[in-house]
């Protein structure tokens, strides 16, 4: 165990700026996840698979990067894919280039469900958080978030998480 006085514990603004964003992040996960299902029957976490293989170059992605990019673990992202490809919603095939490799791909039942879903994960991002908050807000928030995942990246040894 380390010495509890080689800890900085958190001030009284610290401990609430922390609080804050531990709270209000779940509960607006919990909040855009059930507007998402009670609309189209589909989940938070898959919407973002969609999103994130909409946006690769010819709608597809290697396993890893796709991890990297949700936070996921390689087996949680399997399982999930899994699902969704039953669904219909992402197709796997071998990597071509790297036999070791597995892409997924973005099918066209899928760019349909995220094409249905998007406006109300739109409407909902902004009732619940952007337009709550003023143009230099939100351009704080996302310099601060960005300099996170940038130290995170650096400490998991990973690349660029938002491109």
């Amino acid at each position: 165990m380390s010495d509890d006085q080689d800890v900085r514990w958190l001030d009284p603004a610290e401990q609430h700026a922390w609080r804050a964003y531990i709270v209000a992040s779940l509960r607006l996960r919990q909040r855009l996840h059930r507007e998402l299902t009670e609309s189209h029957g589909i989940s938070l976490a898959d919407y973002e698979v969609l999103v994130c293989l909409n946006l690769a170059p010819d709608r597809c992605t290697r396993m890893t990067e796709l991890a990297a990019q949700l936070g996921s673990t390689k087996s949680r992202l399997s399982h999930q894919i899994g699902k969704l490809e039953v669904a219909g919603l992402v197709a796997r095939r071998p990597d071509p280039e790297d036999k070791r490799g597995v892409l997924t791909e973005l099918t066209d039942a899928g760019q349909r469900v995220l094409n249905e879903a998007a406006p109300t994960h739109v409407r909902g991002a902004r009732e619940h958080l952007i337009d709550l908050l003023t143009p230099a807000e939100q351009t704080a928030v996302g310099m601060a978030f960005t300099r996170v995942l940038e130290h995170l990246d650096d400490v998991e040894g990973r690349r660029d998480t938002l491109t």
